[in-house]
């Protein structure tokens, strides 16, 4: 049997392609790796985004308790002991033209 001897032109050919194969492999491994890291990165930022929508949410609500306009009379009563003004500690100007 004879076999027939392959050239190095034939060598580096086929050395050529299959580095072209595993070049192209690899780019579309990490091409995948690289969307499932940035799927998980999407994921992570929607829970923190709810998260502080929820915070903004019991905030508001807080600050409508605050300023609640029995809250803010009970404030000014009984913590900041301030008083409604006598009639003559009222003045009233005359703004007309």
């Amino acid at each position: 049997m004879v076999r027939k001897k392959i050239s190095k032109k034939e060598v580096l050919v086929g050395v050529a392609w299959t580095m072209i194969v595993i070049l192209i492999l690899t780019f579309y491994i990490w091409n995948q790796i690289e969307s499932i890291r940035l799927g998980y990165a999407i994921g992570d930022l929607e829970m923190k985004l709810q998260n502080l929508e929820k915070e903004v949410e019991k905030f508001e609500t807080i600050k409508s308790a605050l300023l609640s306009l029995d809250n803010v009379e009970y404030t000014a009563k009984e913590k900041l002991k301030l008083q409604k003004p006598k009639k003559e500690q009222i003045v009233y100007d005359n703004f007309s033209p």
